[in-house]
C-alpha cells in the first residue's frame, strides 16, 4: 500500500481551486481518456464560468482531492437526466498509484446519495478499476459522440447501489 494513503483528504472545491483543475484537464492523454468534454473545455475564461456556475449548484457535491494540502484531483457528484453520476480527474502524475480509489472511497463516505452512477470510456481501463475497486458494478454500455476523439465511442455505466 502507498505512503499517499495515508495523506489523501478531500475537501470541498474552491473557486481558487479552479485555475489547477484547469490546467489538469488540459493534458492529452487525459482528454483522451475522458473522452466527452465540452467543445471548449480548452477555454480557460469558459471553463471557469462553468465550473463557478457549478460550485453554487447545491445538487452537486465538488471535492478537491489533496496529498499534503496540494492539489491533485477533483471528485464530484452531479444531477444528469435524473440519475446521481460521480466523475473524477487525478492530475496524470499522480496516475497508477491507487489515489484515485482511494479518493473515491473517501468521497462515498461522505456521499450518500444512491444509486449513483459512473460512465467510462471502453478502453478507459484505469477508471473502469477504479470504479470497479470501490464496489461498482457494470450494468451496461452506450454509445456516444465523443467531442475528443470526433468519432462515436461506446462507453460503460457501472452503479453503485
Amino acid at each position: 500500500m502507498n505512503n499517499f494513503y495515508q495523506n489523501i483528504t478531500l475537501r470541498p472545491t474552491k473557486s481558487s481551486d479552479l485555475e489547477t483543475l484547469f490546467q489538469f484537464q488540459l493534458d492529452q492523454e487525459a482528454r483522451h481518456l475522458a473522452t466527452f468534454l465540452s467543445k471548449d473545455s480548452t477555454d480557460k475564461s469558459a471553463y471557469l464560468n462553468k465550473y463557478t456556475k457549478i460550485l453554487a449548484d447545491l445538487s452537486t457535491n465538488n471535492q478537491t482531492i489533496l496529498i499534503d494540502n496540494e492539489i491533485v484531483g477533483s471528485i464530484s457528484k452531479f444531477i444528469l437526466e435524473s440519475d446521481a453520476e460521480i466523475t473524477y480527474w487525478i492530475d496524470r502524475k499522480f496516475w497508477g498509484q491507487g489515489i484515485a480509489s482511494k479518493a473515491l472511497e473517501n468521497f462515498l463516505d461522505i456521499e450518500k446519495t444512491r444509486p449513483l452512477y459512473g460512465r467510462v470510456a471502453f478502453d478507459n481501463i484505469g477508471s473502469q478499476k477504479v470504479l470497479e475497486n470501490c464496489g461498482f458494478i457494470k450494468i451496461g454500455s452506450d454509445k456516444g459522440f465523443s467531442t475528443i476523439r470526433q468519432i462515436e465511442i461506446e462507453e460503460y455505466i457501472y452503479k453503485k447501489i
